[in-house]
Order: C-alpha cells, then sequence, then structure tokens
C-alpha cells in the first residue's frame, strides 16, 4: 500500500454546446514558469500522467478536454492556459476557451469585457459579453492548400482545404454523407479513414477532420462534423474548427469581411463566426467566434498511487 498522501486537484467542469471542458485550478505540476508554449513542452515531457489523469477515465472520457491554469509570460494577459485531450495536447481550443471564460467568470477572476490569454501558439482574446456568451478573437488563420485530393482506402477520392486555426484541419464540403447524429459511428470511421490518409498522402500535421454540409435550422449557415484528434467527435460547432471554414470561406471570397456566419454543430448547438482580413495577399485572417458555455461541476480529483488506475486508462 503506498504511504503517499493522495493529491487533491480542484476542477470546474462546464460544457459548450455538448462539448466538455475540464479547469484545472488549483492541485497541477509547477511547470517552472517562462511562457506558455515553454511550460507546455515541460508538462509534455515531464506530466503528461497527470494530463491523462484528469481527462481519461475512469475520470473522465475520450472526449474530455482539459484547461491547465497557468501563469501568463505576457503581463497583459488575465492568464495562461494549456489546453489537452485523451491522447496529446492541443495548440487552441475555441469551445475549451469559452468554457474557460464562463469558469473564470464564476470564480469571480473575471468580469464582462476583453480579456486576453496566452495560449501555446499566441495570445488570444476572449470578450464576456453582457448576455453572458463569450466571443473568442482567435490566432491569425489561413489556408494553406486547397482542394488537396487524397485517395482514402474504401472510400476513393476525397477532395479538401488544408487549413490552420490555432490547429491543423482538412475541411471537406463536397461529400455523400449525411450529418446526422445518428449516424456518428460511420461519420466517425469516415473522417478517422481520411484523416489516416491525408497524413500519409502529404500533410502530416492534421489532426482534426471537418465535414461540412447544409444547416438543418433555416438560419444556420452550416452544420458540421468534427473528428478530434484522440477520434471523439466534437460536440460543439469547434471554435478553430469554424475559424479554419472562415478562413477558407475568405479565401474563395464566399463571405464578406465582417458577415456573420452561423456554424451548427452535429448537435445543432451553433457558433456565430465573423472574420476580418490581416492580409488579403496572403490569406490570413482574424477569426471571431461567439457562443455559450454552463458550468456544470465543481469537484476535487483524488489522485492516489494507491489506485491502479490513478494515472488514468491509457491506450
Amino acid at each position: 500500500m503506498s504511504t503517499t498522501r493522495p493529491r487533491m486537484v480542484r476542477v470546474v467542469d462546464s460544457h459548450t454546446g455538448g462539448e466538455p471542458t475540464r479547469v484545472v485550478i488549483d492541485g497541477a505540476p509547477d511547470l517552472g514558469g517562462g511562457s506558455v508554449a515553454e511550460q507546455l513542452e515541460v508538462f509534455r515531457s515531464d506530466f503528461d500522467a497527470f494530463r491523462s489523469a484528469v481527462v481519461n477515465e475512469p475520470r473522465g472520457s475520450d472526449v474530455m478536454v482539459g484547461a491547465l491554469l497557468v501563469p501568463p509570460q505576457d503581463p497583459t494577459c488575465a492568464a495562461g492556459v494549456i489546453f489537452f485531450n485523451n491522447v496529446g495536447y492541443l495548440g487552441m481550443c475555441g469551445h475549451g476557451t469559452i468554457g474557460l471564460g464562463v469558469t473564470l467568470a464564476r470564480l469571480g477572476r473575471i468580469q464582462p469585457g476583453n480579456h486576453r490569454i496566452e495560449t501555446p501558439v499566441g495570445v488570444v482574446t476572449a470578450t464576456l459579453n453582457p448576455d453572458g456568451s463569450i466571443t473568442v478573437a482567435n490566432v491569425p488563420s489561413h489556408r494553406k492548400a486547397k482542394q488537396v485530393r487524397v485517395d482514402v482506402p474504401g472510400l476513393g477520392q476525397v477532395v479538401g482545404d488544408v487549413a490552420w486555426a490555432g490547429n491543423w484541419f482538412f475541411l471537406v464540403g463536397e461529400h455523400p454523407w449525411k450529418l446526422e447524429l445518428s449516424r456518428v459511428e460511420e461519420l466517425t470511421d469516415v473522417t478517422w479513414r481520411i484523416r489516416q490518409a491525408v497524413n500519409s498522402q502529404g500533410y502530416p500535421e492534421v489532426d482534426h477532420v471537418e465535414l461540412f454540409g447544409p444547416g438543418v435550422a433555416k438560419d444556420a449557415d452550416s452544420r458540421n462534423f468534427v473528428l478530434c484528434p484522440g477520434k471523439a467527435y466534437d460536440r460543439s460547432p469547434c471554435g478553430t474548427g469554424t475559424s479554419a471554414k472562415l478562413a477558407c470561406l475568405a479565401a474563395d471570397g464566399k463571405l464578406a469581411e465582417g458577415t456573420p456566419w452561423i456554424q451548427e454543430s452535429i448537435l445543432g448547438s451553433r457558433f456565430v463566426g465573423e472574420y476580418h482580413w490581416i492580409d488579403r495577399a496572403a490569406g490570413v485572417v482574424a477569426p471571431k467566434i461567439t457562443g455559450t458555455a454552463h458550468v456544470n461541476a465543481e469537484a476535487r480529483l483524488i489522485l492516489d498511487e494507491a489506485d491502479p488506475f490513478c494515472w488514468g486508462i491509457r491506450t
């Protein structure tokens, strides 16, 4: 039996459009300071078991996204954050930033207004609006490659765009699959096959695959299905994924600067996005995503090394 005293980890859980975020408030390892990008490298190399303990079973699930609060290096930032999931780390997370915003508001750490957040891929701004929604001004986003043709075993040729918006995406607009919640298993299999093919045929950096179709609600511009790196699907419309879509729409001249774009998730939850040009010639845009999140739990996780699954179940 271990004589080590169990570690207590304070967390606040929320969901953004159905997609969970677990914010670690207290009890995390000391990452030594520096930029959030530098702290991420320490987290990844020295404390990956803590990541697994927080989000993996038996305390979490494949769909859970963690958000570790860390000290920002940038003194203008209200917080620093490292996002992580069941298999690793995320550069940015749009739904997670919205969840972080409502969590910090609940804790009394922020008030309505603009708040800069340092992430491993740059500073974003989370605006707590008077109605409780959060607007995230994401990192500069762009399309890297248009109409990439990929041969997918069992599916044939699939065509999509490769874009960056804090994470790397392969976005597919023309396809035969119906984006319905009842077809989640089929859609997961399809997008996982696409990701493997995209990675092996020239774009190993892509870790998210996004299928688009027409919106179901009359005022929705689009519905999506997003496969995340650990093979779970995004219950929200995906903040970085919507940002990537905005970058592609801007590059194609299909959405005017400042025009709202209503993006539905596979559940029917929604984000409202818009963009402004940073560099029109280079195709770089500044996306903004607005959504709502709801805090649904405050808890203390118990990390007891006498527990054989203290550090989570890792596959």
